[in-house]
């Protein structure tokens, strides 16, 4: 199993950026998948949760800007970003739980990253 995040970029103050996640390869099922973000020195931080029925949950430092959205036919999450601050520059990482085919529980994955870069 496999999740590739992508969309990140540069954009300035005030912009919006969509980033996508795509989980691939033997998967039974996904449960909840998140978004998270890190900055160099800082502890990872937790952006956005969807579960597999569509409840959202957000970080406080996001909420009203950030949308979090799934495809379960396509294994994929989005980020749509908006009203983008300088303080929303990080790296942003993808995970989800994930039950393979023929497995005997959910396990925890995570994409690569994406960075997204706010200018002012």
């Amino acid at each position: 199993v496999q999740l590739q995040a992508s969309g990140g970029g540069l954009v300035q103050v005030g912009g919006s950026l969509r980033l996508s996640c795509a989980a691939s390869g033997s998967i039974s099922t996904i449960a909840a998948m998140r978004w998270y973000r890190q900055t160099p020195g800082k502890q990872r931080e937790l952006v956005a949760t969807i579960t597999a029925g569509g409840t959202t949950n957000y970080g406080d430092s996001v909420k009203g800007r950030f949308t979090v959205s799934r495809e379960n036919a396509k294994n994929t999450v989005y980020l749509r970003m908006n009203i983008l601050k300088p303080e929303d520059t990080a790296v942003y990482y993808c995970n989800a739980d994930v039950w393979p085919l023929g497995g005997r529980r959910f396990y925890d994955y995570w994409g690569q990253g994406t960075q997204v870069t706010v200018s002012s």
